[in-house]
């Protein structure tokens, strides 16, 4: 039942985050912190630092991460391959369709009307994370590290993976 459930949690955002990875990361962390409670939202925000830190998508990483935390190695490879197989079942089954009408203006349109709703969705995730990151630290400490690091990030151009691990060092000695 646990594999059905890991397959499940993963299959069900690839079907439905339209726009790939960045897309379904709020459908993952719904079933993955709300319907299964694998983790709390601070464990989760951390796994997604990570897999932001690694280079490849990040929902496969994810899955890879989540799966073998809940099912060892089996459910590492149940939660990849459920991440890849609606991409992997629509790309097979629609290619010639998907040839057909990929410069349709119904098509572009759509994809215009969805991207702001995967905007949305990931800005309540963001505001979710710096919520629980303010009960969690306080508020000092969470604009010192929202601020920092998006001047590193942004103004000075540092790489997201060295920001990260930067944060974690200054959580490990200073929280």
């Amino acid at each position: 039942m646990l594999y059905w459930e890991i397959f499940l949690a993963f299959f069900i955002p690839g079907i439905l985050g339209y726009g790939g990875g960045p897309a379904s990361i709020p459908l993952v962390e719904n079933e993955v912190v709300m319907r299964y409670e694998w983790m709390t939202v601070q464990e989760f925000s951390e796994v997604l630092a990570l897999a932001n830190s690694l280079p490849g998508p990040i929902a496969t990483k994810m899955a890879g991460y989540i799966g073998y935390e809940m099912g060892g190695v089996l459910g590492a490879f149940v939660g990849v391959f459920a991440t890849v197989a609606p991409s992997l079942i629509l790309m097979i089954a629609l290619l010639g369709v998907l040839m057909k009408f990929k410069d349709s203006p119904k098509v572009k349109r759509l994809t215009m009307f969805v991207r702001p709703v995967i905007a949305i969705l990931l800005g309540l995730m963001a505001w979710r994370f710096f919520f629980e990151s303010y009960e969690g630290i306080g508020l000092l400490h969470t604009i010192l590290l929202t601020v920092g690091s998006y001047l590193l990030i942004e103004r000075i151009k540092i790489h997201p993976a060295f920001v990260i691990v930067g944060a974690f060092v200054y959580g490990g000695f200073l929280l």
